[in-house]
């Protein structure tokens, strides 16, 4: 598999290519301000200790703290924490909010651990992470198998170490332990601000065909929206799986079935199919909201999509995006694609600190009107540099860094 922050640092090469930025600059983002690795000790249901790696990298805090998520995952490791952080910096600067780039995350399969299990070690890194954390420091987040439930084992854990007590070191919580309105579909529901400020300038009109990748919350959310606003899902998939139905697919009977069986496989009506296969679709718009490293050189060639809508992290590997360029297939980047996310955030910490509760229609406003303006600005970025929307928005971002 691809190391996923070489990508990143390719990513940053390829854009100051694009449009020259000053070496100071490229050299202070290929090197993170801080790389911390941890030893997570906890007692299993069985009485006996297991230890468990976590990770924080904060890679850039010039416009404000470290934000990040937190991911459990089996595969995470340091490179990828590092390439995620390096992204999150970016981000952050895309969408024009004042925070730095951070990530978190544990090696480790989260659906094996009971929920006790689970809770420990969910407060074994708060622990340890502590020191480093705070609103005007580090704010971490949820990430992939990370919640809101997980968020406020963590901040207890926190106040109770540190008494710091605003609620605003950690964000996406529940909206009863002080999260905010709109958080959970924020990520997805930006996806869709951004899709329609781009549709009509990328000639995609209409009712569209949509394959989504990934069930989770992200994919979930986009999949319910994109159908709310008048498109077809023909295709849709878990890690289980992927299915198909070109006539269009319930996505709350399949999110229901999902519920009952574990799976989307074997959905009444639909096609059982591989992940590449899904991937690979004749379609409109392909949302690709699981992990990294999911079009690649290998299979980027038989993309059909004319759009990539970016909810996942690092999708599309470098060498893909050209070939995807070539062939006059958009690219919406995650960097500005799922940008929602880590906006609502920031609209959570800010509710925190101010002692505020903003209604869900005043969060989504805000948020619509800041991720339709950064998705023509990189437009019109890429456009001017003639380039691709990826490079386009780390114009945006390296600009708005130097």
């Amino acid at each position: 598999m691809q190391n996923p922050f070489e990508n990143a640092l390719n990513q940053i090469k390829r854009a100051n290519i694009a449009k020259s930025f000053p070496s100071e600059l490229i050299d202070r983002l290929m090197h993170p301000d801080r790389q911390v690795r941890i030893s997570i000790p906890v007692i299993m249901d069985d009485g006996s200790q297991k230890i468990f790696e976590g990770y924080r990298v904060e890679h850039n805090n010039k416009r404000g703290p470290y934000k990040g998520g937190i991911r459990f995952h089996q595969d995470a490791d340091m490179n990828e924490v590092n390439a995620l952080a390096l992204w999150m910096t970016l981000k952050c600067a895309v969408a024009n909010i004042p925070m730095g780039g951070g990530k978190g995350g544990v090696t480790v399969d989260p659906k094996i651990l009971s929920a006790s299990e689970l809770e420990k070690l969910s407060r074994g890194w708060a622990r340890l992470m502590a020191p480093l954390l705070g609103p005007e420091k580090d704010v971490p987040a949820p990430d992939v198998n990370t919640n809101g439930e997980i968020m406020s084992w963590m901040l207890d854990e926190y106040e109770k170490i540190t008494g710091e007590m605003s609620g605003a070191t950690f964000t996406g919580k529940p909206i009863s332990n002080r999260g905010s309105e709109g958080r959970e579909e924020a990520t997805s529901i930006g996806g869709l601000y951004v899709f329609n400020a781009l549709r009509e300038n990328l000639h995609l009109e209409g009712s569209l065909n949509v394959v989504v990748q990934g069930l989770g919350n992200v994919g979930g959310n986009a999949a319910l929206l994109f159908e709310a606003d008048g498109h077809k899902i023909i295709s849709l998939s878990d890690s289980r799986g992927a299915i198909l139905n070109e006539d269009g697919l319930d996505v709350k009977a399949v999110m229901g079935f999902k519920k009952q069986t574990g799976s989307v496989v074997g959905f009444p009506g639909s096609k059982e199919i591989s992940q590449n296969e899904l991937l690979t679709l004749a379609c409109d718009v392909l949302i690709p909201s699981a992990l990294e490293n999911q079009i690649t050189i290998e299979n980027a060639k038989d993309i059909k999509a004319k759009l990539v809508l970016e909810l996942a992290n690092g999708p599309t590997t470098p060498e893909a995006d050209d070939v995807l360029f070539a062939k006059g297939i958009y690219v919406v980047p995650d960097i500005l694609a799922n940008s929602g996310g880590v906006t609502v955030s920031t609209f959570e910490w800010e509710q925190n600190l101010k002692n505020e509760k903003w209604t869900k229609e005043e969060v989504l406003e805000k948020l619509k009107a800041k991720m339709e303006k950064e998705a023509v600005n990189v437009l019109d970025y890429s456009r001017n540099n003639n380039t691709d929307l990826r490079r386009g928005a780390f114009i945006v971002a390296m600009e708005r860094l130097s």
